[in-house]
């Protein structure tokens, strides 16, 4: 399953999206370190259904009325302060946190209200814009420490004669989720000594840094928008490639609002009905929220999510089914399953993400939308319903 990480200074607001978006229990209060052991749970993005293109919409319970939501896995982990890298409050188990994570989301409290170590003050007597680097410049501190101290052994392996920078990089970064594709694309970008006992400080951190950004990229999330001024989510907007304004505490009372059946409500909505009775506190506080939506197209957690796995790591939904016709499993189950998979994904890579025998028993595939068979090269779509033919179905 697809994994995103929560990041950010202590109180900006991780817990709190943490728990909107899983709906799990966790402590969320006003004190540092309030996550001390990284919580694990399910969240999800949210597409079209394909059943939009059928006379009914499927009766999957991830789908609501069209409306897919496909799961992944959130980390949320203990927050960060400056020299994590070196050990300072709980960083090196947070570090060590995120090397599963196939991106990060960088939580950040858009409003001023928490300091550079992450305590409170006044809202607005701290500039957010300068936390924007901190979670990068952290880990590309930390991952730069490890390869230092490993080098030793990249020198020594340097020496056979049938040494292989490339692999013997995998080697030493595989704990950081870097394959040799990874490796071999950071270095074609840099410059670097040919032979690594010549190699320097600067070097050893241009590789952190490379290596970093392609395994584990960034999203800002400036989360607190609801009480943050326009000008500093303007400034933060200009300083990141992708930031989501966002409020958590928003998303939070929505979905619980939800579940009370006092609105109708789907997580990423731009609006939301009240539908029972609430009192007039309530209703002031909705109110407030709908109006952060108005001004960001949601409350941005929701957004923040999809943009993080369908944009920043380019990731695809496809829909394997038994009968092409009818887009049913053995069960007669219509879209029993979504799968993400990486751009350019063939029939073949939807047959593994299913089970290891259905791969083995590949044999060809059919797209149900067009009830056609399709080549093993072909690169599914965004959408696509499959059925893979295999020995093993």
């Amino acid at each position: 399953m697809l994994s995103l990480a929560l990041a950010g200074k202590p109180n900006a607001g991780k817990s709190t999206f943490y728990t909107a978006a899983t709906r799990a229990d966790v402590d969320v209060a006003n004190y540092p370190f309030t996550t001390i052991d990284a919580n694990r749970g399910v969240a999800t993005v949210r597409t079209d259904c394909p059943c939009l293109e059928l006379d009914e919409r499927c009766d999957n319970d991830r789908c609501h009325d069209g409306i897919r939501y496909v799961p992944i896995e959130l980390y949320d982990v203990a927050g960060l302060v400056p020299g994590a890298h070196e050990g300072r409050g709980l960083g090196n188990q947070f570090l060590d946190e995120l090397t599963n994570a196939d991106a990060i989301l960088n939580v950040l409290d858009a409003s001023g209200s928490t300091d550079e170590e992450g305590e409170p003050v006044e809202a607005g007597s701290h500039d957010p814009v300068e936390d924007v680097e901190f979670i990068e410049q952290e880990m590309n501190q930390w991952l730069t420490g490890i390869i230092d101290r490993n080098w030793e052994s990249v020198e020594r392996k340097s020496r056979s004669p049938d040494f292989d920078i490339n692999d013997a990089l995998t080697d030493l970064l595989t704990g950081f989720g870097a394959t040799t594709a990874d490796v071999a694309a950071c270095l074609r970008d840099l410059d670097y000594p040919d032979d690594p006992i010549q190699w320097d400080d600067d070097d050893t951190e241009a590789l952190a840094a490379a290596v970093r950004s392609r395994t584990k990229p960034i999203i800002l999330v400036a989360n607190k928008a609801d009480i943050a001024d326009e000008e500093t989510l303007e400034r933060l907007q200009d300083a990141a490639e992708i930031v989501i304004p966002a409020t958590a505490d928003g998303e939070l009372a929505l979905r619980r609002a939800s579940e009370a059946g006092v609105v109708d409500y789907n997580p990423g909505d731009d609006d939301f009905e009240i539908t029972g009775d609430i009192s007039d506190e309530q209703a002031a506080g909705l109110e407030q929220i709908r109006e952060v939506m108005a001004d960001h197209g949601g409350t941005g957690v929701q957004t923040a999510l999809n943009a993080a796995v369908y944009d920043l790591l380019d990731h695809i939904t496809a829909y394997p089914v038994e009968n092409e016709t009818k887009w049913v499993d053995g069960q007669g189950n219509v879209l029993p399953d979504a799968f993400l998979l990486p751009e350019g994904s063939t029939p073949t890579d939807l047959a593994a993400k299913i089970h290891s025998d259905i791969a083995e028993g590949y044999l060809h595939a059919v797209n149900g939308k067009t009830n056609r068979r399709i080549s093993d090269s072909y690169e599914l779509e965004d959408g696509d319903v499959i059925k893979i033919v295999s020995t093993a179905s």
